[in-house]
């Protein structure tokens, strides 16, 4: 079954794909002032890019899922969503919010938490779309879950969890959690690393749709591995988030639980992605090549992401790493590696059902190469930077001899890092325009 233009869809991943490339220029200027403390310091410093460069990362993520699953909505349900008023209202809010958080940094007014950042009464326009959304989900898809494919379950999850751990980000706002600084610093890390679950949930579950549209094989998604899986990663959601906390005075036991559950981090989409690419090759038909190459190589980041995860989650080495970029080549690999790639995966599947011929594939696929490699370069260079950082600490030097040291990483970490934008600008340019055509209703 082919997918039809879907304007609501399309406006979501328009908003997403420019989120996206707004953070990325925020990104690598943020790169550039780690080499020229001095560049724009008055009008857009680093505290300002920083901020800006992650919550529009973060929103791509969320933004992307919630228009690939309004697109494919009346295909898994059979039904119109379920109220095309409330999908206005959704997009209304969802550029709003965007506008004012952007507006609200680059001004250099803040109030929240960690990527979270922005005044907190503007949560409240981010519960109210989110609990929109939520409606028309639930309302069009009507799933009854003794039948329904693993996915709806996962998108179910995804939604449930982001609602809840939003609204736990703001407990630090009542005296008990704000008066205690252990109290703050670990709900704080719960909400967040539970909120990466929930948009996980959200991600995977339009991957496994579009593995099972590419291979046609409708009985994975209803097997009881699969809901193994399902409910490992629910578990995994729950639980994992304990390891950016070993350093804080918390009870061994979360600790302990955190360990043992953080070892099975990315063993469910690798094994998910195998049992596709097993089934795929079994079923020796090209549906939706290009969609099934990005998917591959987002099998090589899970597998390489997996045995970073993995290490740092190990308390002993996590106490040398937690806090350095190995943090952060960590989860830059998993947002741009994994994530940003199984989005682009479905979303070149619906420009392919609905435009087959939109893509210069060959182009594209050229494209992907290009932007992997810059990715890789970029990924070995922050675990170097990491290392390196544990390594000069361990010989007790200073904060500024540290960063000197560190200067032929920046450098090449940012000339990486802008070779990224432009091929990522060449991955999204097709994909937006496709979008824009949609929601103009250009798109032949």
């Amino acid at each position: 079954m082919k997918l039809k233009n879907n304007i609501t869809g399309s406006w979501f991943i328009l908003i997403a794909i420019s989120s996206l490339f707004l953070g990325l220029i925020f990104g690598v200027l943020g790169g550039f002032q780690h080499m020229f403390p001095d560049l724009l310091k008055e009008n857009l410093s680093f505290q300002k890019t920083r901020p800006l460069h992650a919550y529009l990362s973060i929103n791509w993520i969320f933004t992307a899922a919630t228009g690939i699953i309004y697109y494919y909505l009346p295909e898994v349900s059979g039904r119109k969503i379920y109220s095309q008023l409330l999908a206005k209202i959704h997009i209304f809010l969802q550029i709003l919010i965007l506008v004012l958080v952007c507006v609200f940094f680059v001004l250099g007014k803040f109030g929240g938490r960690e990527y979270l950042e922005f005044p907190p009464y503007i949560i409240i326009l981010v519960i109210g779309s989110w609990i929109l959304f939520m409606i028309n989900f639930f309302m069009t898809v009507k799933p009854n879950y003794k039948t329904v494919p693993v996915y709806v379950w996962s998108w179910s999850t995804g939604l449930v969890f982001f609602l809840i751990t939003i609204l736990e980000a703001q407990l630090w706002q009542l005296p008990f959690f704000n008066n205690n600084i252990i109290r703050d610093v670990t709900v704080q890390w719960k909400a967040m690393g539970s909120m990466v679950g929930s948009w996980n949930m959200l991600v995977y579950g339009t991957a496994m749709f579009a593995m099972e549209k590419i291979s046609g094989d409708k009985s994975i998604n209803q097997s009881k591995k699969a809901f193994f899986f399902y409910f490992l990663g629910l578990t995994n959601l729950m639980f994992n988030w304990g390891h950016h906390t070993y350093i804080v005075p918390s009870s061994p036991i979360v600790k302990t639980i955190a360990y043992t559950i953080s070892m099975t981090e990315l063993f469910i989409l690798a094994n998910i992605i195998y049992s596709f690419r097993k089934t795929y090759l079994r079923t020796n038909h090209k549906n939706h090549l290009l969609s099934f190459r990005i998917l591959t190589y987002a099998e090589v980041w899970i597998l390489m992401n997996l045995v970073l995860s993995i290490s740092i989650s190990v308390p002993a080495i996590n106490f040398y790493t937690h806090g350095t970029h190995i943090t952060v080549a960590h989860a830059m690999g998993s947002t741009i590696g994994i994530n940003t790639l199984l989005l682009l995966a479905s979303i070149t599947m619906i420009v392919d059902d609905v435009a087959p011929k939109f893509i210069n594939k060959k182009r594209y696929h050229w494209s992907l190469i290009i932007f992997n490699i810059s990715l890789v370069i970029f990924w070995v260079c922050l675990v170097g930077m990491g290392l390196q950082k544990i390594s000069e600490k361990l010989d007790n030097k200073g904060f500024y001899d540290i960063m000197n040291s560190l200067s032929i990483y920046f450098k090449i970490f940012t000339s990486s890092g802008a070779v990224l934008l432009i091929t990522l600008f060449a991955l999204l340019f097709p994909l937006f325009t496709f979008s824009w055509q949609s929601v103009t209703k250009k798109l032949q």
